[in-house]
């Protein structure tokens, strides 16, 4: 799991990258990427060579997962195939890069049918990658539907979380850690409100009056959602689109972009109705470093409700090494689902709504060792090494049953994978979504600044056309 800081970069250089996508690709046409080559090449080989591809690097960028992937998940996977009789030599490729740079050099490779035999990207780039015919499904990669549909893991990985790694209801690869969003409460403030200490709101009228209570409380403000341009991706994955997906929308379907609709509206107009009456602090939203102070007047107890992902329990407030530390984190702090605008009204008619982020690994199609590159993304992904990989850590995995044993002694992050994970959704993965997400952003910032909903949503109709190259691939009405 990333922190979201990493995503702001990723929607400033999200032009280059396109740039770079659309120049490699030429046509995404119907050709195969792998040249229509025999999916079982190479499958009894004694001496296989594969190449693992990550960005991350020891003692630098994701050390952690490196060090992983370098010391225990490639010798323990050439132990087991050794036990088979083959001699495997597995090869890591770490970079530690800046994301896009890494994503640049990914798809320069891929375009050119090399590259690493296995690699780890962004669940956000699987789309785009698929669309550009650098990836391929698992089932054709793999060339044995069955084979890849009957792997016991999928059993483990709830149905929300394999969309990580999916692409228009196919596979492509095997998602890894994810994380997910609720809304944090201070039960101190609570307690002075007069509100609940198992608060869970069903509407977003709930969010109101629970922050209208809270107003009454001098020097505190009721509600933080992230909001402007400032915040980054941060405004669009922690306020926007958990919001959307609560009126039953999401900002991409059926290959059309979200424009200026009913439900972007309700959306602005919940930022209204909190930033325009004093339950949120719009002045915060408009600052650099807006979000890192979010965090800081919540531990000091001056925020009352928050919307953010589990990185803030488990990185932020956590009383020994947090950013912003809180002692009292586990006594104090409470946490509920986010509600969808009533009952019934989110997204696959869901009561509660949630947004994840995360990676997935995949096959390069045109490896010559498909069976064994697949027989490697099975044993990295198995309870076994999952759980390895967590190195006595508590975070949320995308299995079930690692999950259970390891987060039981964390309540919060057991909520988490236990209750938000079934209800969650992912961004879309599509080239063009760094330029919406920007445009969602920017119309966030209008509305706390004080422009009226219909203006904002017009101005973001404009701006969404442009990003997707023309009105007949935006829906409003």
């Amino acid at each position: 799991m990333r922190s979201l800081s990493r995503f702001t970069t990723a929607g400033v250089l999200g032009a280059a990258a396109l740039a770079l996508l659309t120049g490699c690709l030429g046509s995404s046409g119907s050709g195969s990427s792998d040249g229509g080559q025999d999916a079982n090449r190479n499958a009894d080989a004694k001496k296989v060579e594969l190449t693992f591809g990550s960005n991350s690097v020891k003692g630098g960028k994701s050390s952690a997962g490196a060090t992983f992937i370098q010391d225990v998940l490639i010798p323990k996977f050439v132990a087991e195939q050794k036990g088979k009789g083959v001699d495997v030599t597995v090869k890591f490729q770490g970079d530690g890069s800046d994301d896009e740079v890494y994503k640049q050099k990914l798809s320069l490779d891929l375009s050119n049918k090399s590259g690493p035999d296995l690699f780890q990207i962004d669940g956000i780039w699987v789309g785009e990658f698929a669309q550009a015919n650098y990836i391929k499904p698992l089932t054709d990669t793999v060339g044995d539907a069955s084979k890849v549909d009957n792997w016991d893991g999928w059993q483990q990985i709830p149905e929300a979380v394999q969309a990580l790694g999916s692409y228009n209801g196919k596979r492509y690869g095997v998602p890894g850690g994810t994380d997910g969003r609720v809304l944090y409460f201070n039960k101190k403030l609570f307690a002075q409100a007069g509100l609940p200490a198992d608060w869970q709101p069903k509407s977003w009228d709930d969010i109101i009056s629970a922050g209208q209570a809270l107003k009454k409380i001098s020097g505190v403000t009721p509600i933080q959602i992230n909001a402007g341009t400032a915040m980054g991706e941060a405004t669009t994955m922690q306020g926007v689109l958990p919001l959307l997906v609560g009126t039953g929308a999401t900002v991409n379907s059926d290959g059309k972009w979200l424009g200026n609709t009913s439900q972007l509206r309700q959306v602005l107009d919940f930022y209204h109705q909190i930033y325009s009456t004093g339950l949120g602090d719009p002045v915060l939203q408009k600052e650099a470093k807006g979000r890192d102070k979010s965090f800081a007047e919540f531990a000091a107890n001056k925020i009352g409700i928050l919307l953010e992902s589990d990185y803030f329990w488990r990185s932020v407030v956590e009383p020994k090494e947090g950013v912003a530390k809180m002692a009292d984190r586990d006594t104090a702090v409470g946490w509920a689902m986010i509600p969808a605008m009533k009952p019934g009204a989110g997204v696959k008619g869901q009561d509660f709504v949630s947004m994840s982020g995360g990676g997935a690994t995949v096959i390069n199609p045109n490896t010559k060792y498909p069976q064994q590159a697949w027989e490697f993304l099975q044993f990295m992904n198995s309870a076994d090494m999952v759980k390895e990989s967590l190195a006595g850590a508590a975070k949320i995995t995308q299995r079930s049953d690692v999950n259970s044993e390891v987060l039981k002694s964390d309540p919060m992050l057991s909520f988490v994978a236990e209750k938000v994970l079934p209800v969650t959704q992912y961004r879309p993965g599509r080239a063009e979504y760094p330029k919406v997400s920007a445009a969602l952003q920017q119309a966030t910032a209008d509305v706390i600044s004080g422009k009226s909903t219909a203006d904002a949503a017009a101005a973001y109709q404009k701006a969404v056309e442009t990003a997707a190259g023309g009105k007949d691939k935006v829906t409003s009405n």
